[in-house]
């Protein structure tokens, strides 16, 4: 390694490769799919879903599954009803919400 100097573009360029640069999504007006919007719609319908359908449909670990209904599902003003019918657990969202 060399100990010459270098000018100040250099160093700043330099400098910038070892940052992480990250370019912004662009704002999709239509609302791209994703996997939150999935299982909003699945809990959304009147017979709701179960664990299993949501798993399947995300490709998310259960506890992931169930985060996402308790937290941000939740935190966005969503009412999430979970009852267990005939042995299994279904999530819907209230009536009225």
């Amino acid at each position: 390694m060399t100990t010459e100097a270098l000018t100040p573009t250099a160093e700043k360029a330099r400098r910038a490769r070892g940052r992480i640069r990250t370019v912004p999504p662009a704002p999709d007006a239509a609302g791209s799919p994703t996997k939150l919007k999935t299982i909003l719609a699945m809990v959304a319908r009147p017979e709701g879903a179960s664990l299993a359908e949501l798993v399947a449909a995300t490709g998310w670990q259960a506890h992931s599954v169930r985060g996402a209904l308790a937290g941000s599902l939740k935190r966005k003003g969503h009412a999430i009803v979970s009852e267990k019918l005939d042995g299994e657990r279904r999530y819907r969202i209230r009536a009225g919400q």
